[in-house]
């Protein structure tokens, strides 16, 4: 079959900037300094506003899914910023590879990229699940061991960070020290030649008693969980600084870590083995990783309940628990059950005030989210949700005042 896209090169790597579209700015500056360890340099992407919007849409049809529009509308906007000399520049998109549109962004991009005049922009394909071969980017096991340790300080950076933000005494404190975290954690990473264990978990208790030091006011303040599709629920970008706005607001803000996502991925490729018999002989490799990446949650969660003083992640294994009597463990599109189990896990844990974040162009997720509502508060009459849809035409004020109203509604 004759190839039809542009490969990353090895010669590439040597004067190419790879730039990252912004997700996760804590979790994707980690990685981006994981990928720059192994001769990738990378940039985040963090610009905002409207033009993003504007340069999307006239890329891509307004009835594709958000994150699609403004994935690709950051890409184009930076590539013609004059920042980057466009020759010399390559795009990466993150993948499942699943049944979800997500897995047509490449695509989507690629033809965006063409009828904006840079179709010979290289466009890397970042997926577990082997999609498509670039020479000049491959995820080895050492890529793969530094990633996940980057996923799990990151995580912990931004709970600890969360949980300090509203109640401390001088503004951006907590917000700072997670930088000077990220950049700490990020040079260590580089210098070392393996990653040691024992030492991440001493930055994991480093990185408590750094947080704990912050001095915070004694008050009580609602706490308010975001879940929803994966890229609305953390960009920035996509949900029009929702966390901020949350904090300017007196809340607390609860966000389940990029962790679970990844445990939702590898549980869904052990139950596709169980319930419909594919991906046998990938299934021993599966379950080893699951119960890897298990282990090492549980160890996280016990570090942080030796401190006291913050709360830990849900162990997963309780998350996928809660689900039943609600959906299908087989239903997986759009975040699936897992969107459903975390609002779940949110309110099993406390915390019932949730704004689900709801992208234009995602039926499943407006399913599994939305949908949900009914049940889910039939058999919780104390949990007060707000589904918030995000899309190009829709106003920052008039979601802002859907969240107000939620908020006033907890008290």
């Amino acid at each position: 079959m004759e190839k039809t896209y542009i490969s990353f090169t090895e010669e590439m790597k040597k004067d190419y900037t790879v730039l990252i579209p912004n997700m996760l700015p804590m979790h994707f500056e980690l990685i981006r300094r994981v990928f720059g360890n192994y001769g990738l340099r990378a940039e985040l992407l963090l610009t905002q506003g409207q033009k993003i919007k504007d340069t999307g849409l006239k890329y891509v049809h307004n009835d594709t899914c958000y994150p699609a529009i403004l994935v690709i509308g950051q890409f184009i906007d930076a590539l013609e910023s004059g920042k980057y000399d466009p020759h010399k520049v390559a795009l990466i998109l993150f993948q499942t590879g699943g049944g979800c549109r997500a897995s047509n962004y490449i695509n989507l991009l690629r033809k965006a990229l063409a009828k904006a005049g840079y179709g010979y922009v290289p466009v890397i394909s970042f997926s577990l699940a082997g999609i498509e071969e670039h020479p000049g980017f491959k995820l080895s096991i050492p890529i793969l061991h530094r990633l996940m340790y980057a996923i799990f300080y990151a995580d912990l950076l931004m709970s600890l960070r969360n949980q300090c933000r509203t109640y401390e005494v001088r503004r951006g404190e907590s917000e700072e020290l997670a930088q000077r975290w990220t950049e700490r954690l990020s040079n260590e990473m580089k210098d070392e030649k393996k990653v040691s264990y024992k030492k991440v978990k001493e930055n994991y208790r480093l990185i408590i008693n750094d947080f704990n030091a912050i001095p915070r006011e004694e008050k009580k303040c609602p706490k308010v969980g975001v879940v929803g599709e994966i890229f609305v629920k953390y960009s920035p970008l996509g949900n029009n600084n929702l966390e901020d706005f949350l904090v300017s607001e007196g809340a607390e803000v609860v966000v389940p870590g990029l962790l679970d996502f990844c445990l939702y991925c590898l549980y869904n490729n052990l139950m596709d083995t169980k319930l419909y018999g594919i991906s046998k002989v990938k299934y021993p490799i599966m379950k080893i990783a699951y119960k890897f990446l298990l282990k090492k949650q549980q160890d996280l969660i016990n570090i942080i309940n030796e401190d006291g003083n913050f709360d830990p992640p849900t162990p997963f294994s309780h998350t996928v628990s809660l689900i039943s009597g609600y959906l299908g463990i087989g239903t997986k599109m759009g975040e699936g059950w897992l969107l459903t189990a975390e609002m779940l896990e949110l309110a099993d844990k406390g915390v019932p005030n949730i704004v689900c974040t709801q992208p234009f162009g995602c039926l499943p997720n407006h399913i599994c989210g939305k949908g949900m509502m009914k049940p889910i508060k039939e058999k919780n009459p104390n949990i007060n949700i707000v589904a918030i849809d995000y899309d190009a035409g829709a106003t920052a004020v008039n979601q802002e005042n859907r969240i107000k109203l939620m908020l006033a509604n907890s008290k």
